[in-house]
C-alpha cells in the first residue's frame, strides 16, 4: 500500500476504502486495520494516522476486564460475550496475551480458549502480543478500540494480561474497570492489594457454583467489606464499587452483572462523569504519543551512535551522568 498521506495530509484512495469498508463493518477490513496501526514501519504509522483520521465518530461501551491467575478469565469473558450477542449486541474481545521476554513471540490463544464466541456472526475476537508493555495491555490498544468502535460495535472488551499493581493503565483507556477473582481467603485479598482495588469499578467473583459457591459467597463479602472502607470516588453513584457473585460455567449472575455496568455507565451519562474521562483519556493518550515519539527519536542511527558514545564516556567516568543527560537532551532540540 502506498503512503497513507502527503506533507498536506491529504488521505489516499486506498487508506479511505479501507475506512469505508470499516465504517460499514467488514470484519476483514477491521482485522486488516488493526495489523497496520500494530505495524512498526514508519509507512504504516503514517496510514494509521491518516486511517484514524477518517473513521467516523462513534462510540461503543468500553470495558477493561483483568484478573488473577486461575480465575477463568477468558471463560468469563466468552460467556459474557455470548450473552451479550443474544441481545442482538456486537461485542468485539481485544485481548492482550504476555510476550516472551527471551524471544518475543506470543501464544496468541483466545480465539481457541473462546471458540464458541469466535464462531459467533456478531463477536469478534483478536488477540494482540502485549510486546513487553507494561499495564497489562499492548502498545496500540487504544487505537484498536477505536478501530472496533468504528466498525460499529456496542460493546468492547479488552482483557489484560493478568492482575497485578501495575494492571490499571486499562482503566485509563476504558468506560469501566471490572476486576475478576477466584473464591479465596485473605491471602488473596493481600496479593491483589488496595492499588488496583481503588480502580475497579466492579469486582466479579467467579466460579460461585458447585462446592466453591459457599467460598464465592465469602470472598464477595469480604471484599464488599473492604470496598466500603476505601474512600468514595466523585465519579461514582452511591453503593459502587460493589462485589458480586458470578459463575462462567452456569452463567448465573452475568445479567446483573450487565445491569450494574450499564446502570453505572448511565448514571455517569447522566452527571457529566463519562464525557469527562473520555476527555481526560483522550488527553492522557496525546501525552502518551508524545513521550512514544521522543523516545522512537533516540533509535535514529546519529542519535543512537551520539547516546552510545556518551554512555560511554559514563561509564569510563570521563562524564558526569546528570551532565551527560543534559547533553543528550539538548542534542534533541
Amino acid at each position: 500500500m502506498a503512503a497513507a498521506t502527503d506533507r498536506t495530509g491529504a488521505v489516499d484512495d486506498q487508506t479511505q476504502t479501507l475506512a469505508s469498508r470499516l465504517a460499514a463493518g467488514d470484519r476483514r477490513a477491521l482485522a486488516r486495520a488493526i495489523t497496520l496501526i500494530e505495524s512498526t514501519r514508519a509507512d504504516h504509522r503514517d496510514q494509521s494516522v491518516a486511517l484514524l483520521a477518517a473513521l467516523p465518530p462513534r462510540q461503543a461501551l468500553r470495558i477493561g476486564m483483568s484478573g488473577t491467575p486461575g480465575v477463568g478469565k477468558s471463560t468469563l469473558i466468552e460467556a459474557f460475550g455470548l450473552m451479550l450477542t443474544g441481545t442482538c449486541l456486537r461485542v468485539a474481545v481485544l485481548a492482550v496475551d504476555p510476550s516472551s521476554a527471551r524471544s518475543g513471540g506470543s501464544i496468541l490463544g483466545d480465539k481457541t480458549r473462546m471458540e464458541r464466541l469466535s464462531r459467533d456472526p456478531n463477536a469478534f475476537i483478536r488477540p494482540s502480543p502485549s510486546r513487553a508493555e507494561l499495564g497489562g495491555v499492548a502498545r496500540r490498544t487504544r487505537e484498536t478500540i477505536r478501530l472496533a468502535e468504528a466498525a460499529g460495535f456496542d460493546v468492547v472488551l479488552v482483557e489484560t494480561v493478568g492482575v497485578g499493581q501495575s494492571e490499571t493503565l486499562v482503566a485509563d483507556m476504558t468506560d469501566l474497570f471490572i476486576l475478576l477473582l477466584a473464591p479465596a481467603g485473605g491471602d488473596e485479598l493481600q496479593g491483589v492489594k488496595r492499588g488496583i482495588m481503588e480502580m475497579a469499578d466492579l469486582i466479579l467473583v467467579n466460579k460461585a457454583d458447585g462446592d466453591l459457591r459457599a467460598a464465592a459467597l465469602r470472598t464477595v463479602a469480604d471484599y464488599a467489606g473492604a470496598l466500603r472502607l476505601l474512600r468514595r470516588r466523585p465519579q461514582d453513584p452511591p453503593g459502587f464499587p460493589k462485589a458480586m457473585p458470578v459463575s462462567a460455567l452456569d452463567g448465573v449472575g452475568l445479567a446483573q452483572a450487565w445491569d450494574e455496568m450499564r446502570a453505572l455507565a448511565d448514571w455517569r451519562r447522566a452527571h457529566g462523569h463519562f464525557d469527562r474521562r473520555r476527555a481526560d483519556q483522550a488527553e492522557r493518550w496525546f501525552l502518551s504519543e508524545v513521550r512514544a515519539g521522543l523516545l522512537a527519536r533516540l533509535s535514529h542511527p546519529r542519535t543512537a551512535a551520539r547516546l552510545a558514545d556518551l554512555g560511554a564516556q559514563v561509564a569510563a567516568g570521563h562524564a558526569d551522568p546528570v551532565a551527560a543527560a543534559a547533553t543528550m537532551l539538548a542534542s534533541l532540540d
